[in-house]
């Protein structure tokens, strides 16, 4: 299922554009009450209204029109070497990924109970190198403290930007920069991407053919602009340069609801 309905795009798009229901319902000749009804989730549009809707939002058309009559999922699989777990009580996705060893790991966004966390780790059973964060926002983030105490020897990686979110704990995380790699492995490592705009640290992980985005890039939608300086625009234009030229086959393995592909997204994504 994904993480975003048409009326989370259309939202998304009109606050990014700072345009209200009046104003779109007045550049579409759509009724505001229609339009109301669809952002609650109240029925949906049709094919026209979906693409004149688009046109007012600086959307693409036909992708819309995808989202609005439900024409389009990914069906991707978790690379062999990535583990998801649940971040109960929030909805947030965590992920575990591995070196072919089986044994060495990172853990993406220590977020919910200390508990669930300890157990994905313990299930490997892995030895924890890094624990990376994506962004500030407690449901990708919360568990830090918990889970640094439990595996001293990870380090903390997070963008400077987004680092006071963990309190002391950032004095020791890795001030990565956009296009850092991490040694992790013989002959790999892991890179990380600057990608601002649902915050100012947002960041994305890169490893071999999978990237972690948080929540700048979903399944068919793009995370919230939520920035203290960064924008709607940021966030469109980090996906298109940095993670729109990695590989199509890349997987996107988001903050919230299922994996995709970069070439899914750019087929799918009504934000592109």
């Amino acid at each position: 299922m994904l993480e975003d309905e048409f009326s989370d795009i259309v939202r998304k798009a009109s606050r990014g554009l700072g345009l209200d229901t009046p104003t779109l319902a007045s550049r579409t000749g759509i009724a505001a009450s229609e339009i109301s009804a669809w952002l609650k989730g109240d029925g949906a549009p049709s094919e026209a209204e979906a693409r004149e809707l688009a046109g007012a939002l600086q959307l693409d058309p036909g992708k819309l029109a995808d989202s609005a009559l439900r024409r389009w999922e990914p069906h991707v699989d978790a690379p062999e070497n990535v583990r998801h777990h649940p971040q109960n009580p929030h909805p947030s996705n965590g992920y575990i990924f591995f070196l072919e060893d089986g044994k060495t790991a990172a853990l993406v966004d220590p977020a919910g109970d200390p508990k669930n966390l300890k157990r994905a780790i313990a299930s490997g059973p892995y030895v924890l190198r890094y624990i990376l964060i994506t962004h500030k926002h407690l449901d990708h983030c919360d568990a830090t403290a918990d889970v640094a105490a439990q595996f001293p020897d990870a380090q903390i990686v997070m963008h400077k930007l987004d680092v006071h979110a963990i309190g002391a704990l950032g004095s020791k995380a890795l001030p990565v920069r956009d296009g850092d790699e991490l040694p992790f492995g013989d002959a790999a490592a892991i890179r990380m991407l600057h990608t601002p705009g649902h915050t100012d640290g947002s960041s994305s992980y890169l490893f071999k053919a999978t990237v972690f985005t948080g929540d700048t890039l979903f399944a068919g939608s793009v995370g919230g602009a939520f920035g203290d300086k960064t924008t709607y625009a940021d966030i469109l234009h980090s996906v298109k340069t940095k993670l729109f030229k990695l590989d199509d086959e890349t997987v996107v393995m988001p903050g919230h609801g299922p994996p995709s592909t970069i070439g899914q997204e750019k087929l799918h994504n009504p934000f592109f």
